[in-house]
């Protein structure tokens, strides 16, 4: 019994509990060889656009080393890569594809790489109930779940990048971008919501450009529309033809910045191409100084995750592996995503396994057709649920598939790479390191500063101009007052001196017109405009209607009183007609004037010429401007002023010419008149249509409209009131006939006067011509005498005609040396006693005296 006590008790005795366990452990789990494999079928790009495989292929290779090895995922399951070269073109991977989906074996799952080929395999995928994971994909159109119902990738969406865009563009003070980029979807996508963010946030997109394969024309017109803040998207390949074109139309520098996306290597500028025909050194200069926006693609923490692996000892192991600088790797920076796309699919694989388990389920009944969609749900819920530290840092998705991530900002300083700050799109909220640097020392300007610069009028010209106005304002007020103190006088009298009056006041006026005329925004504010507009006209139209419309009443009453076929005296001038012609010709300026006002009022408008780069300076861009009177149908209403005008001066010319003849006591300076307007009539002639063509040169359209004003004004008034102001001077009328006035209580006949002093005047002369005559006669005389003598000589047989002769030399001899008698008429001395009737018909008028003699 004791033994067999003590064999039970040996039997019964305890046992350790681990070794127990590990050994139930070890039956349970099945062994290596009995595990499932699932089939990932894969497309990396091992080259073309995005060579992005040539990392991240090595880096999915570690997670599935990194994943089978563990036993506490997916134990019962081994995950493989099946994957092929899709060089990154959608044509190419539809081969792929196809060989995938009908070749065994079966794949569970599709990882794409690639925009282009992502958007070909998630549109095909949801016909073979296939979820599709992407490690590079960033196109913002995938973010359609209408479209990729069953689509997921752990690279962000490229819209990620636009915020931070849109946040250094208002940090650098920026409102004018412009965009180029490669024609392909997941660019032009990306373009669509950056217009609609920048526009949100009032920024402009100026310049719009794109390229399929050559960029040259895009970055032409880019130069050619002054471009300075320039969005590039387009793959690695096609930024290298850029950037050569860059190069040659010289579009960087201290005065252009450049956006670019921040997954291409670190020195894809420097890798060789035979595509282009720059060199490293042009590409290595064009592109210094852009800065990229770049996903950030590894934990900056530095933690371990869900792999036990910090991303520093993840980078070590996958330099080990792909045995190459980081900088010559395509999808080196990517890396980290396509390992944790790995570890995503992983975990939903597991738990996707582990809800299989309750329906009695498993992986491996995957198929392709429609009527078995329970599994590819179960992994649907699962990659959507999916939250977890990776190497990449914490791993989650939107609602739409995108990878969720923080931003990172870079700038090319000398060629390195320089970490500039940090955006993270959830909170709004920017690290920035301050380690940016440009390369005039500040930020460039978004577009050249164009600086508005007003053309004013020379003031030496306008203070010269107006000095000569003034001292005429002083000369016609001085022509008017002398006008009105010798009113009395007979001369002044008979020159209309009403109308003389209205000729110096508008002289005046027209005079006045030139201060406003060159008054501009050096003198006055801007609201002043419109009542120096207003004073331009009005004083140049009433100032001409006065002056040049009372000379004109002059010369046409002159031709219609005096040069028709009727008797000379008996017509009868009446002054009220006169001045009735003056009012109505000024009663249309007005009119006129006032309904231009009234319907269309002159304003201040401002006319802007080609852009003048100044001296020194790049970005700045002088924009000459000059401010014109003006108003809407401007044009309109000086033809019909100009027309009215015109008119008026060509008749003007032909009245004057009419009348140039014509002598007329009643009027009797319409010569000078006459003179007057044909100066007027050519310097307004000529000066209205060069001031229109020369109005865009401020200084020669004031010089020719104030001058020709000022010409017409001095010839005016010296050729009508300088004469008159002679003549009473010389003479001394004025004198004379006050005191007349004061002897008599009236005024003389001037016009006797006149007529007298004028025949004295001719009796003078012609007893000098007679005297002069009187002498010649005694030499023809004598000379007459000697030949006479001569031929008595010679015939002195014929002593009967020799007597005749002396008899008729005796008799005609005589009266010779009373032929004149100062006491005696000079008619009656000339003239034969024989001969009373003829003189007493030919001395009529002491002024033909001349005409007898002759």
């Amino acid at each position: 019994r004791e033994t067999g006590t003590e064999r039970d008790g040996e039997m019964w005795a305890p046992v350790p509990v681990l070794p127990v366990l590990l050994l139930a452990v070890s039956l349970l789990s099945p062994p290596a060889g009995s595990r499932q494999t699932l089939y990932i079928g894969a497309l990396f790009p091992m080259s073309g656009g995005w060579p992005g495989g040539q990392a991240c292929l090595p880096a999915a290779e570690m997670a599935l080393r990194d994943v089978n090895n563990r036993s506490d995922i997916l134990r019962d399951y081994e995950l493989q890569l099946i994957h092929h070269d899709s060089q990154c073109d959608p044509g190419k991977s539809t081969k792929f594809l196809y060989e995938l989906l009908y070749n065994e074996p079966m794949k569970i799952v599709l990882m794409p790489g690639c925009s282009g080929v992502s958007t070909l395999v998630a549109e095909a995928a949801r016909m073979w109930n296939l979820i599709v994971l992407s490690y590079g994909s960033s196109s913002p159109a995938l973010s359609n779940r209408q479209r990729f119902p069953t689509f997921f990738r752990t690279h962000p969406s490229a819209t990620l990048h636009n915020p931070t865009r849109v946040k250094l563009f208002k940090r650098w003070g920026w409102n004018k971008i412009a965009t180029i980029q490669q024609t392909t979807e997941v660019f032009t996508s990306t373009l669509d919501d950056l217009e609609q963010r920048v526009k949100e946030a009032g920024i402009e997109i100026s310049v719009r450009q794109s390229f399929l394969t050559d960029p040259g024309v895009a970055v032409k017109n880019l130069k050619r529309q002054d471009a300075r803040i320039i969005v590039g998207l387009f793959y690695e390949t096609e930024a290298r033809k850029v950037f050569c074109e860059v190069f040659k139309e010289k579009l960087y520098g201290k005065k252009y910045v450049w956006f670019l996306i921040g997954w291409y290597a670190d020195n894809w500028f420097k890798t060789q191409d035979s595509n282009i025909n720059c060199t490293v050194q042009n590409m290595t200069e064009a592109v210094e100084g852009h800065v990229t926006t770049e996903i950030l693609m590894i934990n900056p923490t530095n933690t371990r995750g869900i792999s036990k692996m910090t991303s520093q000892e993840f980078l070590d192991k996958l330099q080990e592996m792909i045995n190459k600088s980081p900088e010559e790797t395509g999808g080196y920076q990517e890396a980290p995503l396509a390992y944790d796309a790995i570890w995503a699919l992983a975990l939903a694989l597991n738990k996707t396994a582990q809800e299989l388990a309750k329906k009695q389920m498993r992986l491996e009944q995957f198929n392709y057709h429609s009527q078995n969609r329970d599994i590819t749900h179960e992994l649907y819920r699962a990659m959507n649920s999916s939250a977890f530290d990776g190497v990449s840092g914490h791993v989650v998705f939107d609602a739409s598939g995108s990878r969720m991530a923080w931003t990172m900002i870079e700038q090319l300083q000398d060629g390195k790479y320089v970490k500039i700050g940090y955006y993270d799109t959830t909170n709004d909220n920017m690290s920035y390191f301050g380690t940016d640097r440009w390369i005039g020392g500040v930020p460039p300007a978004d577009h050249t500063k164009v600086i508005p610069t007003f053309r004013y009028l020379s003031q030496k010209l306008f203070v010269s101009v107006s000095i000569l106005a003034g001292l005429g304002i002083v000369l016609g007020i001085s022509c008017l007052t002398f006008n009105v103190y010798n009113s009395n006088v007979r001369y002044i009298q008979n020159s209309q001196p009403y109308l003389n009056n209205m000729t110096a006041v508008g002289c005046t006026l027209a005079l006045a017109a030139v201060f406003p005329l060159g008054l501009d925004g050096y003198h006055i504010r801007t609201w002043h405009f419109p009542l120096v507009c207003q004073a331009r006209v009005w004083l140049l139209g009433l100032g001409f209607s006065l002056a040049y419309g009372s000379m004109f009443t002059k010369i046409w009453w002159v031709h219609t009183v005096f040069t028709k076929k009727v008797e000379k005296e008996k017509k009868h001038l009446d002054p009220w007609k006169l001045y009735a012609t003056v009012g109505l010709l000024l009663g249309i300026d007005v009119l006129t004037l006032a309904v231009w006002q009234i319907v269309d009022p002159l304003h201040r408008t401002i006319e802007e010429f080609t852009k003048e780069v100044p001296a020194g300076d790049e970005d700045v861009l002088i924009l000459p401007q000059l401010e014109h009177c003006s108003s809407s149908k401007m044009n309109t209403w000086l033809g019909i002023v100009y027309g009215y005008k015109g008119l008026l001066l060509l008749l003007g010319i032909f009245l004057a010419y009419e009348t140039k003849s014509v002598s007329t006591e009643k009027i009797n300076d319409h010569r000078a008149v006459g003179m007057a307007i044909y100066n007027v009539a050519v310097l307004c002639m000529i000066t209205a249509p060069v001031t229109m063509i020369v109005s865009s040169q401020q200084d020669a359209a004031f010089a020719f409209a104030s001058l020709a004003v000022v010409f017409s004004v001095y010839i005016t008034l010296v050729v009508l009131f300088v004469p008159k102001m002679r003549r009473l001077i010389t003479r001394g009328e004025w004198q004379s006939e006050q005191q007349d006035t004061m002897k008599t209580g009236s005024s003389t006949n001037n016009n006797d006067e006149e007529k007298s002093r004028q025949l004295e005047k001719e009796n003078r002369e012609l007893e000098k011509i007679i005297a002069e005559k009187e002498e010649r006669i005694s030499e023809l005389r004598q000379q007459l005498y000697e030949r006479q003598q001569l031929r008595s000589r010679r015939r002195a047989s014929t002593a009967a005609k020799d007597s005749y002769t002396d008899n008729h030399y005796n008799s005609t001899a005589g009266p010779v040396s009373s032929l004149y008698q100062p006491n005696m008429p000079l008619v009656n001395s000339l003239l034969p006693a024989q001969q009373p009737d003829k003189m007493a018909r030919n001395n009529c008028e002491g002024s033909r005296v001349h005409l007898l003699y002759k």
